[in-house]
């Protein structure tokens, strides 16, 4: 069975996947400043008591924002400030499905310093810069300006 789509071969077209380590990680924190900042707006409407749970509040409105960036675009916004999105294994965009189970590997390897740490080692070592979630799931992300 062929596919309508399939993913850049990082040898023929490395083009997609240039410095993509380096854009997920400024990503990563542009990401991380929308999410602060949403969440510092949120803790007045909570009575300010969210002050007293606010890293709660940071893991809940992050894992909601990913995964509805995620699927409305297949980028969150940071990824798109970096101009790189994710693929599915056919190449495909993210879908709602895709994205939860993206952003539920995303928050347990980040909970895990060590799925962490050899998620960046496979980032930084694979041809594809795949993360461990990216790996399980055979998704990958590229640099939209090389589109296809």
């Amino acid at each position: 069975m062929t596919f309508p789509h399939t993913l850049p071969d990082p040898e023929i077209q490395p083009e997609f996947y240039a410095d993509i380590p380096v854009k997920r990680l400024v990503a990563w924190v542009a990401d991380m400043i929308v999410i602060i900042v949403i969440c510092v707006l949120i803790v007045p409407l909570t009575a300010f008591t969210g002050i007293f749970f606010f890293p709660f509040l940071v893991l809940v409105v992050g894992f909601a924002y990913r995964v509805v960036t995620l699927a409305n675009g297949s980028a969150t916004w940071g990824m798109r400030l970096v101009a790189i999105e994710m693929r599915a294994t056919d190449g495909t965009r993210f879908d709602l499905s895709k994205a939860l189970l993206h952003t539920l590997g995303y928050s347990i390897s980040f909970t895990l310093p060590i799925l962490q740490f050899i998620s960046i080692v496979l980032m930084l070592t694979s041809a594809r810069a795949q993360g461990l979630t990216d790996h399980m799931m055979g998704t990958v992300a590229i640099n939209r300006a090389a589109r296809y």
